[in-house]
């Protein structure tokens, strides 16, 4: 798949980024039937197997939808692979499964994507990398990826810290492939937004967490609705990475949201030892003040078009 026939095969220039722990076969299918790309990790699975059964599934869903109705847009969708260390099991493993099934774009985070390129490449899928640094950016374009998924400031989950306004056109001048703008777009307004500043796509998280075929549960659901962007906390101490945290979320399980306990290095928390970041700890973006309800995904991307079309 070329870029030309990604951009050809959605109705938005959306993709609903892979969540960890919120984002499941539901969630993904209920986006590529509504026109936008759905993704999720590969460590949502559990195991392998998992993993596998959860790329059967999706594979005949969604072939099963564009037999039902040929002429419906029926998006691709993208796989999320950590870059772990080199023979690491369940890294191992995860690449063959995507080797095996061909996604059409996989979402590369954390390690250098070199490997996972040239694998995904050789079936003619496409790669995306995660980067929040024009440093890192540099160093995922020698690598050979289609895309960079450019996180600034406000973004939910593991987030960076520039400002989109400068980040994508520098981002740009260095880089002739798809920038995909990551970080408190909520809104049909904000997918415009993305693409006047310059960049491809909008990533899209915190929005999407908030629909029915989200892996959240209520109390989280709830949170989402009722918090705001003064809520969202950014920092460290959750999970050993900055990212953003709902202060509701950190009060629910004891926490101080001004006296959270400091890290020992990076990746090590000191947070006590029966909380988990993401599972117990929730995380929100900036855009979270912008959620007022939680609609199935076919009601939401409904919504982000028309504002879309109105914003043109």
């Amino acid at each position: 798949m070329t870029l030309e026939e990604l951009r050809a095969s959605i109705r938005l220039p959306v993709i609903a980024a892979p969540m960890f722990l919120m984002s499941g076969p539901d969630l993904v299918i209920a986006c590529c039937k509504a026109g936008v790309i759905g993704s999720f990790p590969s460590a949502n699975a559990r195991t392998a197997e998992d993993f596998e059964a959860w790329l059967q599934r999706i594979e005949q869903e969604l072939a099963d939808a564009r037999a039902a109705d040929p002429a419906a847009v029926i998006a691709p969708y993208a796989v999320n692979l950590i870059v772990r260390g080199a023979g690491e099991p369940r890294f191992v493993a995860d690449l063959a499964l995507i080797e095996q099934y061909q996604p059409p774009l996989v979402i590369t985070s954390v390690g250098p994507p070199g490997e996972v390129v040239a694998k995904v490449h050789a079936y003619g899928g496409l790669v995306f990398h995660d980067v929040a640094t024009l440093r890192h950016a540099t160093k995922a374009a020698e690598q050979g990826v289609d895309g960079l998924i450019l996180l600034t400031a406000g973004a939910g989950g593991h987030t960076g810290t520039a400002n989109p306004f400068a980040f994508v056109p520098q981002a740009r001048r260095q880089f002739d492939g798809a920038l995909l703008l990551a970080g408190a777009i909520s809104d049909g307004r904000g997918i415009r937004a993305a693409e006047a500043l310059g960049a491809d796509f909008a990533y899209m998280g915190t929005r999407f967490v908030a629909t029915q075929e989200s892996m959240a549960g209520p109390e989280y659901r709830d949170l989402l609705v009722g918090q705001k962007m003064m809520d969202v906390i950014t920092t460290d101490r959750i999970s050993g990475m900055s990212a953003t945290f709902l202060r509701g979320s950190l009060e629910r399980v004891g926490l101080d949201p001004a006296n959270l306990p400091p890290t020992q290095g990076f990746l090590q928390p000191t947070i006590p030892e029966e909380l988990k970041a993401w599972r117990d700890i929730w995380s929100g973006g900036h855009g979270v003040g912008q959620i007022d309800d939680i609609p199935t995904v076919a009601e939401l991307v409904d919504r982000l078009e028309a504002d879309y079309r109105a914003a043109g």
